[in-house]
């Protein structure tokens, strides 16, 4: 909890700092549109946000991306499947991505770091090699899909301002997530995988099972997110699009308070996480820094929030090691 009244504090402060520097922050267009981005990337952060609490790490959050933003208008324009048809495939697809992802890491124990990495590499080719390597679309069609990402939900009273449509999907993925986290013994049994997953094996947590689970739904989240991006700028060049974008969900859920070792982490983390990174990607626009230094401010503070969480927890790992050592010697002790 402290970490999240660290971040929070940092989040104002840099909406503070920028509002005073730039007249355009506060503008009704800028803050619909940092809630539109902080929506649509905290949607990926919460699927590495879990991943991440599991012990793992997912590599190919911006491919998938790519691929299922890539691959729905090509269904539909090129392959002329219908509106339904077209986004079941993605999804399945996409939950199918993570369910491989979840079996080579468990059943054949490769490292979550080659799988991924491995994923990123495969999913962009195979989004590149099925569109030919052009950009996708929806043209002036499918309008009213489309306004799953670029609609606004008008705010009662407050005729000047509306709340960007994708606060929907991201607050229900958010709500069920916080729901599991908080209220069920699968959230609990998450969290003893990622703190110590021997330990939890010997407890009788079906540890398999639900790492599998969390890399679906990882994916999963990362197609529903492509549809989302495609849909709002409704141009998606296989080559770059969603680039990175692995990125910034891991250092949202870092920022927000995952471990990378696993075994911590909030959904309201998350949030705040994604929107400092998204608000200092704006400030960085707004306030004429050179766009090159995005990604090393941002790097930088991954390094920032993963040192300071080693130095926060490297005290409770200890002990908690040295209570593990000493029940897994007792049981020892008592076997025949």
């Amino acid at each position: 909890m402290k970490k999240i009244y660290g971040i929070t504090g940092l989040l104002f402060f840099i909406i503070i700092t920028t509002a005073i520097i730039s007249d355009n922050f506060l503008t009704v267009y800028n803050v619909e549109n940092l809630l539109r981005r902080t929506a649509l990337f905290t949607i990926i952060g919460l699927g590495a946000a879990l991943v991440i609490v599991v012990g793992g790490i997912d590599l190919s959050i911006g491919s998938v991306i790519c691929l299922s933003g890539c691959l729905l208008p090509w269904l539909l324009n090129t392959a002329e499947y219908s509106l339904g048809v077209s986004f079941l495939i993605v999804l399945v697809l996409s939950l199918s991505i993570g369910i491989f992802h979840g079996l080579l890491i468990t059943k054949l124990n490769v490292q979550p770091f080659i799988v991924t990495l491995c994923g990123l590499l495969l999913y962009r080719g195979i989004a590149r090699g099925i569109t030919g390597d052009q950009t996708q679309g929806f043209g002036n069609q499918f309008t009213e899909f489309r306004e799953i990402a670029t609609g606004r939900i008008p705010v009662p009273g407050l005729e000047f301002c509306a709340l960007p449509a994708p606060l929907v999907p991201m607050l229900v993925i958010a709500g069920v997530l916080s729901i599991v986290f908080r209220l069920t013994a699968i959230g609990q049994h998450l969290f003893a995988i990622g703190f110590n997953e021997q330990a939890a094996r010997y407890a009788g947590i079906r540890t398999d099972r639900l790492q599998i689970g969390a890399y679906a739904f990882s994916a999963l989240l990362a197609g529903i997110a492509g549809i989302l991006f495609v849909s709002d700028v409704n141009s998606a060049q296989p080559a770059d699009f969603g680039n990175f974008y692995e990125l910034y969900a891991i250092a949202a859920a870092v920022l927000g308070g995952c471990s990378l070792r696993g075994g911590e982490g909030s959904v309201l983390g998350v949030i705040v996480g994604t929107a400092v990174i998204q608000v200092l990607r704006n400030s960085i626009t707004l306030l004429d820094i050179p766009t090159q230094l995005e990604f090393a401010i941002i790097g930088a503070v991954i390094l920032i929030g993963a040192s300071v969480d080693q130095l926060f927890r490297l005290p409770r790992v200890q002990a908690y090691m040295r209570y593990v050592q000493e029940a897994a010697n007792i049981r020892v002790r008592k076997l025949p």
